[in-house]
């Protein structure tokens, strides 16, 4: 019996082969470190923080109906935090008789925002966490809001 007709029939002759035994084994090397990269960069959250907002604790004491007091706790991942008006605006730019400076670049300090509250109107602000220099504003979140009475 002649056994090498059968092998020929199953593992494939010479000529029958579609690729060698090299280049197979190349190729799985290559699948394999591949798939391992994959996994690798799932594992090890690689890609964390690329697109995160800025994030900080914050916490707001309205004093009373003309002043507030915002503490940050923690900047967490964000490089300050800013006061703004609802247009955008600082809020000591934007609110006759507040002249506090309305940045807080370190944990555990505080800002307090205060009118003669001779003003008519109500100003809504936002508490905003950023990264880098505010004027970028890539990431910025707002963390926290108040109002206050306007001063004149």
């Amino acid at each position: 019996m002649d056994l090498t007709k059968y092998r020929d029939k199953l593992v494939g002759s010479k000529e029958d082969r579609a690729v060698s035994p090299v280049i197979g084994v190349i190729l799985m090397v290559a699948i394999t470190v591949i798939l391992a990269a994959v996994i690798a960069a799932f594992v090890l959250d690689m890609g964390s923080g690329l697109d995160q907002d800025a994030q900080a604790g914050v916490q707001i004491e309205e004093v009373s109906d003309t002043e507030v007091q915002v503490t940050a706790d923690s900047l967490a991942n964000a490089d300050g935090v800013v006061a703004l008006t609802e247009d955008g605006t600082p809020i000591d730019d934007d609110i006759d008789g507040v002249d506090t400076d309305p940045y807080l670049t370190e944990s555990a300090t505080s800002m307090t925002f205060e009118t003669d509250g001779s003003g008519s109107d109500t100003v809504d602000v936002n508490v905003v966490a950023y990264f880098g220099e505010y004027d970028d504003r890539s990431g910025a979140s707002i963390v926290g809001s108040f109002e206050i009475d306007e001063g004149s």
